[in-house]
C-alpha cells in the first residue's frame, strides 16, 4: 500500500510540475489551479488531501481557516470546496500570492483573502482564532517554534491543526495543550491531524 501511495505521490508532483493541481472534493472537485512556479512551491500529494480532508469532513463546513505556507493554495482552495466559511491564504512569494489571487477569483470563491507575507512575520501580528489551520512548510522547516506562535491566540478551542513534513525529520514536538488525532505516511511525507484541547 505504502508504495501505490508513493506512486501517487510521484505522479501528483509531476502534475504539479505539468503548471496545476486538481481540486479532488466539493463544489469545485475535478477543477484545476495553476501552478505560478512548480519549483517553488510542492503541493500535497492527492492521495494526502484525501486523506486529510475525510478526518476534517466533521469539522470543515462553516470553519474558518488559516492556511500557511499557502503555496498553490490546494489545501485551502479545498477547504472552502468543501464548506468552509473563509480561509485566509499566508504565502510570502508574490508571483505565487498573484496566482491564489487569480485562482479564487476563476473560481469565483467567495471567503478567501491571500495575505503576501513572511508566515512567522504574519504569526507575530495579530491574531485572529481559525478552527482549523494548515502548516505545511517547505521540508527542512523546524515546525516547533510555529507550532508556539500559533498557541498565542491563532486557535479556537478545539481547533484542528494539520502537520506536513518530511519523513527523514524529526516529527514536531506538539504544544502540551494539542493531542495527535491521527497521523500517517505516504511516501517521504509525513502528516498529522493535531487538536487543541
Amino acid at each position: 500500500m505504502l508504495g501505490d501511495n508513493a506512486g501517487m505521490a510521484a505522479r501528483s508532483r509531476r502534475t504539479a510540475r505539468a503548471g496545476s493541481v486538481r481540486i479532488i472534493g466539493g463544489r469545485w472537485r475535478g477543477r484545476r489551479l495553476a501552478v505560478a512556479d512548480a519549483t517553488s512551491t510542492r503541493p500535497t500529494p492527492d492521495r494526502v488531501r484525501e486523506t486529510l480532508f475525510n478526518w476534517l469532513a466533521p469539522v470543515l463546513p462553516g470553519a474558518r481557516c488559516l492556511d500557511l505556507y499557502a503555496g498553490t493554495g490546494a489545501l485551502g482552495v479545498e477547504a472552502l470546496s468543501r464548506g468552509a466559511s473563509n480561509v485566509v491564504f499566508v504565502e510570502r512569494n508574490a508571483t505565487v500570492a498573484r496566482q491564489i489571487e487569480t485562482s479564487l477569483d476563476m473560481l469565483g470563491a467567495e471567503g478567501g483573502h491571500v495575505v503576501t507575507a513572511d508566515v512567522e512575520a504574519f504569526l507575530n501580528g495579530t491574531p485572529v482564532a481559525s478552527d482549523v489551520v494548515f502548516l505545511d512548510p517547505p521540508y527542512g522547516t523546524v515546525l516547533d517554534n510555529l507550532c508556539t506562535l500559533l498557541e498565542q491566540g491563532w486557535l479556537a478551542p478545539r481547533a484542528r491543526i494539520y502537520l506536513e513534513w518530511n519523513r527523514k525529520q524529526a516529527p514536531p514536538s506538539l504544544p502540551p495543550s494539542w493531542q495527535l488525532l491521527r497521523d500517517k505516511a505516504a511516501g517521504q511525507v509525513q502528516f498529522g491531524l493535531a487538536e487543541r484541547g
